[in-house]
């Protein structure tokens, strides 16, 4: 299949006259994600773990059985160590909250690269003034990419946790991960992965790369908004308190005191997501029958493309690095001179959907020296036509402002 192909099973690119190249944000959906999510609600509907009926049973099979797509899919050991929340961000607040506040101690370290999005840096900057330990940061090189010098540098006897995005949602850098967290653990450290920019687009296997804990959000792997996953490592997963209390995480409740269910439930407090699990099981069906191959081929094709394109502009600066095997998905630029919201605007009214602003990673773009940029990001039902509309619709913002641009 190609993405004009596969553009056809996404009703909405369908049905409006855009092209949408803010997928880094959030994935369209297809007919097979939304008629599954519509038959669970039609069919199936009810409060999983809770009902002794047949409907409540049926809530619970399904909900279940996406916990069982999503082991295989990322090849975790054992179900028992995927978790369901509403989004990356609440999984890396559970790492956080869970494990940090109980194991980052006086005198310890936690590194992170400068590409992590907030969700992934402002509640580690907590944990170190709560417990009165060090933040660390792995920087960037010109070509945007951490060396082997900074994350050997950075990583040593004293760190207690890294956590590294896997691609960096406004640079599209493709970081080595398995380097990282191969060098963490010789100093004893674990390491947290944040594989929402990349499970898109590669496959991702926990016990290949050795990862402790890896997060990624369904919305951005075509599902329905509001579903998250968090694996762990079993072992240590047993050994952390529970983020969330409430309903369903509990076994025995008294007045003094309680104790907490087993694996997964003790971390999947109150009613759950179903359909949002049932969804993100389609999703990862409709990924695997497309096939990561031709993905990446759809992409790798169009991605080159706007990187040549996009190069010819010579009013454009480009925030990418010059090499191409470590870029995936995500280009990020900015007309000189002009502001990235006033250069979005235009391009939406030549409807071209992207991204301005700061991307949620301020110290990121903080240290490359801009407040902001637009981003392109781009999937499987994007095509050259789309690249083809960007580079007119930035040529109009540009033949606009130019008179006013200092040189």
């Amino acid at each position: 299949m190609d993405a004009l192909e596969i553009k056809k099973d996404f009703p909405l690119l369908m049905n409006k006259n855009i092209s949408y190249l803010d997928s880094g944000a959030t994935t369209q959906k297809p007919n097979y994600v939304l008629d599954k999510v519509n038959e669970f609600y039609k069919e199936n509907n009810a409060n999983p773990h809770r009902g002794a009926y047949t409907l409540g049973m049926k809530a619970t099979e399904e909900y279940e059985k996406g916990r069982d797509v999503i082991q295989k899919f990322v090849n975790a050991r054992s179900r028992e160590e995927i978790i369901f929340s509403k989004n990356a961000t609440e999984s890396l607040n559970l790492v956080a909250y869970s494990y940090g506040l109980s194991n980052v101690n006086e005198g310890d370290e936690v590194v992170l690269s400068i590409m992590e999005h907030h969700s992934n840096l402002v509640p580690w900057q907590k944990v170190v003034k709560d417990k009165k330990a060090t933040l660390k940061y792995m920087y960037i090189n010109e070509n945007y990419e951490l060396t082997d010098e900074e994350i050997e540098s950075k990583i040593t006897d004293k760190t207690k946790i890294v956590g590294v995005t896997h691609v960096s949602n406004v640079l599209g850098t493709v970081n080595n991960i398995k380097k990282i967290i191969s060098y963490a653990h010789k100093k004893g450290a674990l390491v947290l992965v944040d594989a929402s920019q990349s499970i898109p687009h590669m496959r991702i296997d926990v016990q290949d790369l050795d990862c402790d804990f890896l997060v990624f959000s369904g919305h951005k792997l075509l599902s329905p908004l509001g579903i998250g996953v968090l694996y762990g490592k079993k072992e240590i997963l047993n050994q952390m308190t529970p983020f969330l209390m409430g309903g369903d995480m509990i076994e025995y409740v008294y007045e003094q005191d309680t104790t907490y269910a087993p694996l997964p439930n003790k971390f999947e407090a109150g009613t759950q997501n179903a359909g949002g699990v049932v969804g993100l099981a389609a999703a990862i069906e409709y990924i695997e029958k497309i096939g990561y191959d031709n993905i990446a081929k759809i992409e790798d094709e169009v991605v080159s493309y706007a990187r040549e394109e996009l190069s010819k502009l010579d009013y454009l600066t480009l925030y990418m690095t010059p090499n191409v095997e470590n870029h995936n998905g995500v280009i990020s630029f900015n007309i000189k001179g002009v502001h990235p919201h006033d250069v979005a605007s235009i391009l939406d009214t030549e409807n071209v959907c992207v991204r301005s602003g700061n991307h949620c990673a301020q110290p990121l773009l903080r240290s490359i020296g801009v407040d902001s940029t637009c981003r392109a990001s781009f999937y499987m039902y994007n095509t050259k036509e789309d690249v083809d509309k960007l580079v007119n619709g930035l040529n109009k913002a540009y033949n606009m402002f130019k008179e006013y641009i200092k040189t």
